[in-house]
């Protein structure tokens, strides 16, 4: 046991963790689970109605000890990219991925599942292991369990190929991000960039090779690293500057060595033979079969209905930004690279304050202690500091511990809050790491607590400063918590149905999205909007001045959205990947109805969509927005109740927590749904939060 991997079980040792246990660790494990599978499958056969004692928790094992080891390596691939890792996974994956397609194509566990189905003691499961059971069925026939020959032996193929091909996807966007970056030497070549930014572009510059950089004489290195790029484009004063970095960032992962053109084609051409030897007429129906919409029809009903609430107030967007442009002396038309700046001037003379401003109020330690009240406010659970009792892969990572009314600890989750651009990849998001179980140990029955993982990518600490947030940094952790909360706070016994396991792929951002709603609730966003130099609240003008804001060029928001799903489902259901239309060609054509200012020519955006090429949305990235409905009708109950009832809103939370977060995959995500608002969600909330509902009444 001197390889970390093949531990299989509890918090995983991160520090002993190293590239060349990938290779024997992952071989000896397949040796043992390949093996054990084997003797389950001549069990499962010999039995005339397997129990789930002796099946289930068996078959879930099995994925378990592969999966716990995988799971760590493609955690790392995301936090702690290096060649090393890359190699030996490139090398160990077609092995994994052959493992898993005999795991979900083994015709004795589909046999088992369907003898408890059709079994007198089906009644007698709870609806969590019938819908378990269920579920497997159904995964079962879609990962090719009925195929035989060579049919079976090309869809295994395609399973193979499109891994490898996600996983090159994502290097490319790292690789091609980190490739790319401008230094500035001159003062006027900084003009109207805030201090913070400064900071960030000096340590840049420091970390490629200038010790001697500093944020007031410079140089300032900035780069496609989203914490560098999006406050460049919304603040720089020279347009050049500006148009040489947006052409850059529309333009990654789609020419050279990183080129992810051909990749598209080839992932969707394989989705589309995937789709159509399980007997779908496109990859979009095979997938929307897993999921709460039901059919495609039904997801693009909902989007066809916000996009014509929409597009009048996108319009509108443009042409108050181009007025303002103009009276502010702009001559040249307004073109992709000016939107970020003179939004963020219309709003700063809108409103009155700056995104910038904003920023000392909200050091990372604050916005913790104030999210953390809000979750006991709420559901009764206090998050207590644990750093040092695990190994962190980073030394910026922290840990912690979620304890119940009891003072007993329930779970725990690591956070790793700021961007590493040379090894990490970008974006936010919640990932488990291990999930509740209820088991049998011997003559004991033990609970496996949930442990998950937080990531988000914002501005480290710099010099002597802590990590000051942007207040979109602070929404972001609120949502990345609130998958959190759904993985810890589950009261399921059933692995396979516990936190997010087993919940419709449209209906996992609802409790995300739910927790953005409470970063404008006035005791929570005073209780954490405190100056890290002086300790002062945040001053009531500002408070009022976010919430007038709070829709600023919110139709232009919303059709950006639209645009990302209905691209995404056209890709995957209607588009001939063996056709003429290229998949730009496509997202040009649907630009026209869900974009009010056109895509650039070289606009290459798919390259860099690695949320459905290389991330699990793959048609169903109209997730977002399907699950936003959900999310503000379930966060207007709490409206209804006044948000500063406190009784009320604990009542609530309380109920909140026992059914959205508490049930997990055990119940069909309406029956979640109405368990806690008590009938089927209404968009009305999301318009009327989106400030879009003034043409629908």
């Amino acid at each position: 046991m001197t390889n970390p991997l093949l531990i299989g079980r509890g918090i995983p040792p991160y520090t002993e963790i190293l590239p060349e246990h990938v290779v024997p660790g992952i071989t000896t494990l397949l040796g043992e689970v390949e093996q054990s599978l084997t003797e389950l499958e001549q069990t499962v056969a010999a039995i005339a109605v397997p129990c789930w004692e002796d099946f289930v928790e068996p078959l879930e094992h099995i994925s378990e000890r592969i999966g716990w080891a995988w799971g760590v390596i493609e955690h790392l691939l995301s936090v702690k990219n290096s060649a090393e890792l890359r190699e030996v996974h490139r090398q160990i994956q077609p092995q994994v991925i052959q493992f898993f397609n005999r795991f979900s194509q083994s015709r004795a566990t589909y046999e088992g599942f369907k003898k408890i189905r059709h079994s007198d003691t089906w009644e007698q499961l709870d609806p969590a292991q019938q819908r378990i059971v269920t579920a497997a069925l159904r995964d079962a026939e879609l990962s090719g369990v009925s195929l035989d020959g060579e049919l079976k032996e090309k869809f295994n193929q395609i399973q193979m190929e499109l891994a490898n091909l996600s996983t090159q996807f994502s290097n490319h966007v790292l690789d091609a991000t980190k490739a790319f970056s401008m230094t500035l030497t001159q003062p006027e070549e900084i003009e109207g960039l805030p201090n913070s930014l400064l900071a960030i572009a000096a340590q840049a510059a420091r970390l490629d090779g200038d010790s001697k950089a500093t944020p007031e004489a410079g140089p300032w290195c900035i780069t496609l690293d989203f914490p560098s790029y999006a406050p460049f484009m919304q603040h720089s004063r020279r347009r050049n500057l500006r148009e040489k970095l947006y052409r850059a960032f529309v333009s990654r992962a789609a020419s050279g060595d990183y080129d992810n053109n051909p990749l598209i084609q080839r992932i969707l051409d394989l989705r589309q033979q995937k789709a159509e030897i399980l007997g779908f007429p496109s990859y979009g129906s095979l997938s929307l079969t897993r999921k709460m919409a039901g059919d495609v029809t039904k997801a693009e009903q909902l989007l066809e209905e916000l996009r014509q609430q929409s597009v009048p107030f996108a319009q509108q967007d443009l042409e108050d930004l181009r007025e303002f442009a103009r009276r502010q002396g702009e001559q040249e038309p307004l073109q992709h690279w000016d939107i970020g700046f003179w939004s963020e001037r219309l709003r700063e003379s809108k409103f009155e304050f700056t995104a910038e401003e904003l920023r000392p109020y909200f050091p990372l330690e604050q916005v913790l202690s104030g999210l953390f009240g809000l979750i006991e406010r709420l559901f009764g659970v206090r998050v207590v500091p644990a750093d040092g009792e695990t190994p962190v892969w980073h030394p910026d990572v922290r840990y912690f511990k979620l304890l119940d009314e009891h003072q007993e600890s329930i779970a725990s989750f690591y956070l790793d809050p700021y961007s590493r651009p040379a090894e990490k990849r970008g974006g936010a998001w919640m990932n488990d790491c291990l999930g509740r179980v209820r088991r049998r140990e011997g003559n004991d029955t033990v609970v496996r607590k949930p442990v998950a993982y937080l990531v988000c990518n914002q501005s480290p600490p710099v010099d002597d400063k802590p990590s000051l947030m942007t207040f979109g940094d602070v929404t972001t952790l609120f949502h990345e918590f609130g998958h959190g909360l759904q993985h810890m706070l589950t009261h399921v016994d059933y692995a396979g149905a516990s936190g997010i396991n087993n919940i419709e792929w449209d209906a996992v951002e609802l409790p995300s999205q739910f927790m953005e709603n409470w970063c404008y609730d006035r005791s929570t966003l005073m209780g954490m909007a405190k100056h890290y130099q002086s300790g002062e609240t945040l001053p009531e003008h500002y408070y009022q001045k976010l919430l007038a804001a709070r829709n600023f060029m919110s139709g232009s928001a919303m059709l950006r959205q639209l645009h990302f799903a209905m691209v995404d489902l056209e890709l995957h259901h209607r588009y001939d990947p063996r056709g003429a239309e290229t998949p730009a060609q496509v997202r040009s054509r649907l630009a026209e109805k869900t974009m009010v200012l056109p895509p650039l020519p070289e606009d290459q955006f798919l390259c860099a969509f690695s949320h459905i090429f290389a991330g699990g949305y793959a048609a169903g990235y109209y997730s977002y927005k399907w699950a936003e409905v959900l999310s503000a009708d379930a966060f207007a109950a709490f409206e209804e109740a006044g948000l500063d009832n406190e009784p009320a809103i604990a009542q609530l939370g309380r109920k909140y927590r026992q059914t959205i977060l508490g049930m997990g995959g055990s119940a069909h995500p309406m029956v979640v749904f109405e368990s806690f608002r008590g009938r089927q969600p209404s968009t009305e909330p999301l318009l009327r939060h989106s400030g879009l509902l003034v043409s629908a009444a």
